[in-house]
């Protein structure tokens, strides 16, 4: 890619490591071991810079505007007139673009068809009907007819042939209906979605008005599910019961599993069969406990060095020495006295008991500041080393 970049002139070294960022980052590409794979995403955009904005994702473009800059530069043309024709336009160009000008361009509303724009043709099927993708909200799909079928990832386009897609759009789907909601009168249906399997109430006839749609519990299979389980399902939220202090309490399920929520307060079930089976004081004794923030204790030492001292041991020994094996803190040493010490943050955690006893720990070299840490120790030179004041001349002090 950075070779065709510099065969076709476009942008500098210094500018390549941002374009591939940018190209990555919006979802252009994804990456295959070192590749980088075009995403259908990619063509559609192509597709509608191509249609639109031919004049300014022409290869010449910027070619053709650094000459003109060249000559404005050299005195040979005028700054202000060749700013006013590239932005209102010029009757007298040869291409849209310089006709209409960037304000038009840019301000005033266009037509787009989205339809074509985001068809990429792919063949004509057997039945001689077009066999096309199109990048969805949710991801790439084939189309044939009224055919829909998704696209699986990691699907590189150059391997989707005419075949391969007819061999997707016949594979067979879970997708099937499990009866009648009796509340609507319309079908309850068993869909593989991008996430997952899930339930739907009805057909989706106007994309701006969704049916109501659940997924599906963790323990529960789309071969056994049954019409209850859909209901149950799709019954969600459940409203467990008014908070005397005002507002319902509601069990649902959400995307890091069940839980519980009363106003701005939430908390988490232990399990699914709960968002069925929680009663009001079940959700008001949860409620009542502190909020648990998920974080982990602290972990403890790696390894006692030695068994704790009793008293007498420690009152009749000398003071103990306690060295590091460690290479960066062999110069470190500390001298533990008879008296109990007080837990120090630089020595590793340890059992402290308030009697008397006096394990030996292994002591931690002080943890040094960011600023220390960047910034290398300074170290005296030595005397051989040090610049000496020259002596004066004999003759004078």
């Amino acid at each position: 890619m950075i070779k065709k970049l510099e065969d076709l002139g476009i942008g500098r070294p210094s500018t390549y490591a941002s374009v591939m960022k940018t190209i990555d980052r919006r979802g252009y590409v994804w990456k295959k071991g070192k590749s980088l794979v075009p995403a259908f995403r990619a063509f559609a955009v192509v597709n509608l810079l191509q249609h639109y904005f031919a004049d300014l994702v022409d290869y010449q473009f910027t070619a053709a505007m650094e000459d003109e800059l060249d000559e404005i530069a050299k005195g040979n043309q005028d700054l202000e007139p060749w700013l006013q024709k590239f932005y209102f336009g010029d009757p007298s160009a040869t291409t849209e673009l310089a006709k209409l000008g960037l304000e038009h361009m840019t301000h005033e509303p266009h037509e787009f068809d989205f339809a074509a724009i985001n068809s990429i043709p792919l063949g004509i099927a057997e039945d001689g009907v077009a066999i096309s993708v199109r990048s969805g909200r949710y991801g790439p799909y084939l189309v044939h007819g009224d055919d829909r079928v998704s696209i699986p990832e990691a699907t590189e386009p150059d391997s989707l042939s005419v075949a391969r897609a007819l061999e997707l759009l016949s594979a067979p789907s879970n997708d099937r209906e499990l009866g009648v909601d009796e509340e609507t009168g319309l079908p309850i249906f068993l869909k593989a979605g991008r996430y997952g399997p899930y339930v739907q109430v009805g057909a989706m006839t106007d994309p701006k008005e969704k049916p109501k749609t659940a997924s599906l519990l963790t323990t529960m299979s789309p071969e056994t599910l049954t019409l209850a389980d859909a209901k149950r399902l799709l019954s969600l939220p459940r409203v467990v019961g008014e908070h005397p202090e005002g507002e319902p309490i509601i069990a649902q399920n959400g995307r890091y599993g069940p839980y519980l929520t009363w106003g701005k307060e939430t908390r988490s079930l232990e399990d699914e069969e709960q968002i069925f089976s929680i009663d009001l004081t079940g959700a008001l004794a949860l409620l009542a406990q502190p909020k648990q923030r998920g974080r982990r204790a602290a972990a403890g030492p790696l390894k006692e060095l030695a068994r704790t001292r009793s008293r007498s041991e420690t009152s009749s020994c000398a003071p103990v020495a306690s060295v590091s094996t460690s290479p960066t803190a062999r110069s470190t040493r500390r001298f533990v006295s008879a008296t109990p010490p007080r837990p120090s943050p630089s020595i590793a955690p340890a059992s402290y008991s308030p009697n008397g006893a006096t394990p030996n720990r292994r002591v931690v070299p002080a943890k040094r500041s960011r600023r220390q840490r960047r910034s290398p120790r300074r170290r005296r030179p030595r005397n051989h080393l040090r610049k000496r004041r020259p002596e004066p001349p004999s003759g004078r002090r």
